[in-house]
């Protein structure tokens, strides 16, 4: 015969239950709390917000201040922004004007080749990574944590190591020339042992 149900036995079921809950929710967010507020999380945060910051202003020299006086100096009679080539013009194409902007080609349904924006996006590009270096080069000038780690090859397998390694983190060879020692011990072993 079953037991009678008893609404204590259900209240208490139910603290149990929620008391579970709670306890899981508290250490989703305890964890998530920790999880952001450690020292990597904010060190990477603050460095995402400063390249960001940093892209922007590297963008903003190269498009406002060097660009221009490149489009004066070459002559492009334009921003080299506005550079592009109709590979199949629209039908309001005017074959001795041609079209005065990108804008216009595409409205129109030309089919262009920008190559004005690529080259100007290259330009940023390649600017962008030389400031970087040079700030990181700063950096490790006047800080001892090295950011640029200059590398070489093992001399056994031929991977990259960082050139201030003792020892080989892929084949574990010691850099420092124990290595030739030991070679060079067995390899004379073995021919006293043969000539004998």
């Amino acid at each position: 015969m079953p037991l009678p149900f008893r609404s204590s036995d259900a209240n208490d079921e139910r603290r149990g239950l929620l008391e579970q809950g709670e306890a899981g929710a508290k250490r989703i967010v305890t964890g998530f709390v920790d999880f952001v507020f450690s020292g990597n999380i904010l060190e990477i945060a603050f460095g995402l917000i400063l390249a960001n910051a940093f892209t922007t202003v590297t963008n903003s020299f190269v498009n406002d201040i060097l660009l221009p006086p490149l489009s004066v100096i070459l002559p492009l009679n334009r921003n080299l922004d506005e550079k592009f080539v109709v590979l199949r013009p629209g039908p309001k194409y005017d074959e001795e004007d041609g079209y005065n902007t990108i804008k216009l080609a595409q409205q129109d349904g030309a089919v262009v080749l920008a190559y004005g924006g690529f080259i100007r996006h290259v330009v940023s590009f390649m600017f962008l990574g030389i400031m970087l270096y040079a700030v990181a080069s700063l950096y490790q000038y006047l800080s001892k944590d090295p950011i640029i780690k200059h590398m070489i090859k093992c001399r056994y397998c031929r991977k990259y190591i960082n050139e201030k390694a003792k020892r080989c983190i892929n084949c574990t060879s010691w850099l420092d020339g124990r290595e030739d020692k030991h070679i060079d011990a067995r390899q004379n072993t073995q021919a006293s042992e043969a000539s004998q």
